[in-house]
């Protein structure tokens, strides 16, 4: 007995003379597509987003799931009327090149977004067909007023990446500059992108000391990599991968899939074949298959947990018979309904993209359509996706897949169906006028008129095919504290990551 507590006792005491090797505080985070642009001001695309959003550029206000609308740079804020809102900075900030941040900055930031020579996406997302206008009161605070009135300007301030004045209004950034906990250090072309803490951050301290941003197109590897500790983090990888519950989390990830049609060419222009493509669609057909469980079908734009979304709505049935019959009788009154018809789809825009985007054309060759698909990389995908459209192009059908977790319809309507919105595919003076009544409405009286919005888009006009609200499936090392949310397809903030 002696012997034995003599041995545990050494035992014990040699355990506790070696020394305690460094926790690696490090990450790799592992994409699906490679980045064509980091400057902040295209933050509200999920591919930059995921990089740069809150990482290295932080906004005034930020919305967070659970908790609603919390400051970021703007300490408080504060309804002066008339469309003005005053917003008060956190004060002692710096951006990552060493320089104070002030409301001239700000101010600065509010002209770029809506310089109409680099079209920022968050200036002709988020505030097409709104002027704004400020008014510098002292340096940590700031008048901002928009025309016309927006009520929710301080949701709206959550989506504007704050960048330094000395940032040129016409020129993209080519490496991002801004106030978060992290600093943008190296892109080496097709091969990473590096960050690492930002050690003059006015906020906490992040855990995650370092990440380095790798791509690989193929979901199997992505979520390989991360089984086997190459990478840390794959935040979008495929259903047929999802297959490790201690690893692998599934959430609605704020995301719509749907096919933006060209209202303004035949034989898009006429609604009983835009009616034929959706009823051609056996939406149900994909959910469990292609598509994870839990995918909802949709009739909006927007998930359903924005206000206003009309649940009354019913997603078009399969039935190919009716589009059938709904062409010929377009046919006979002479629309063009043998033309062919450009299908584009974005390579690695989401898990089985490809094999989705294979089964509606043959969905929609079955009824009688000539349709032809084109997947194309992210750069080439806009050309066709936002205005303005080649003038000789042919009729045209574009996939496209988007992000709305703010909670209101505003984020998404005017870009999307407005006549002069940056992707949208109709020009109708009504439309255009509901989606101003609505953005400017509070209360009951908002999210009636958004109801009204959605019906109008999905059944009055059948403008486009809807198609999905998504489950997104990310895999998370297990040595990480972390778990995705709805807002992780759009941003991935390392702050919020701790290891176990």
């Amino acid at each position: 007995m002696k012997l034995r507590n003599l041995l545990q006792g050494t035992a014990l005491a040699m355990a506790c003379a070696v020394p305690a090797f460094a926790q690696d505080t490090s990450v790799t985070v592992v994409l699906s597509e490679e980045l064509d642009i980091v400057d902040p001001c295209e933050a509200s695309r999920s591919n930059v987003g995921r990089v740069v959003l809150q990482n290295v550029s932080e906004t005034m206000t930020e919305l967070v799931p659970g908790e609603g609308l919390q400051s970021r740079l703007a300490d408080s804020w504060e309804d002066m009327g008339d469309g003005k809102w005053r917003f008060n900075l956190h004060p002692g900030v710096m951006f990552s090149d060493g320089t104070a941040l002030d409301a001239g900055d700000v101010a600065h930031t509010l002209k770029r977004i809506k310089d109409e020579t680099i079209l920022c996406e968050i200036g002709a997302k988020f505030f097409g067909g709104t002027e704004l206008s400020s008014e510098v009161i002292d340096d940590v605070t700031i008048d901002i007023t928009a025309e016309p009135a927006s009520p929710i300007l301080p949701l709206l301030m959550s989506t504007v990446t704050i960048t330094p004045s000395e940032v040129p209004l016409n020129e993209r950034m080519a490496v991002p500059i801004g106030t978060g906990p992290y600093t943008f250090d190296e892109y080496a072309r097709g091969q990473f992108i590096k960050l690492s803490a930002n050690p003059n951050y006015w906020g906490d301290a992040p855990t995650v000391t370092d990440a380095t941003y790798v791509f690989r197109s193929d979901s199997a590897v992505r979520a390989a990599m991360v089984a086997t500790g190459e990478a840390d983090i794959a935040p979008n990888i495929a259903l047929q991968d999802a297959v490790d519950p201690a690893m692998d989390y599934s959430y609605p990830n704020s995301e719509t899939v749907y096919i933006r049609l060209d209202n303004e060419t035949a034989p898009l222009d006429d609604i009983r074949v835009r009616q034929a493509l959706n009823y051609a669609v056996d939406r149900e057909a994909f959910v469990g298959s292609i598509l994870a469980n839990g995918t909802l079908l949709a009739t909006g734009m927007t998930p359903p947990s924005t206000i206003g979304y009309n649940t009354d709505l019913e997603p078009f049935p399969y039935d190919p018979e009716k589009a059938k019959a709904l062409l010929a009788e377009a046919a006979a009154d002479g629309v063009p309904v043998d033309a062919e018809i450009l299908v584009v789809g974005r390579i690695n825009n989401f898990a089985n993209v490809l094999e989705t985007m294979e089964a509606l054309t043959a969905m929609w060759s079955d009824v009688g359509f000539n349709v032809k698909l084109t997947m194309v990389e992210v750069a080439e995908w806009l050309e066709y996706y936002s205005q303005p459209f080649a003038e000789d192009r042919g009729p045209q059908m574009v996939k496209a897949q988007h992000d709305n977790a703010n909670g209101d319809p505003v984020f998404s309507m005017y870009f999307k169906y407005a006549s002069e919105g940056l992707q949208s595919g109709v020009k109708d003076p009504k439309l255009d006028e509901m989606i101003a009544d609505a953005s400017l409405a509070t209360g009951d009286e908002r999210a009636a008129k958004w109801s009204e919005v959605f019906k109008y888009i999905h059944t009055d006009q059948v403008i486009d095919v809807l198609l999905f609200h998504m489950v997104g499936f990310s895999r998370v090392n297990e040595r990480l504290d972390f778990q995705p949310t709805i807002r992780t397809n759009s941003e991935l903030q390392l702050s919020q990551i701790g290891f176990k």
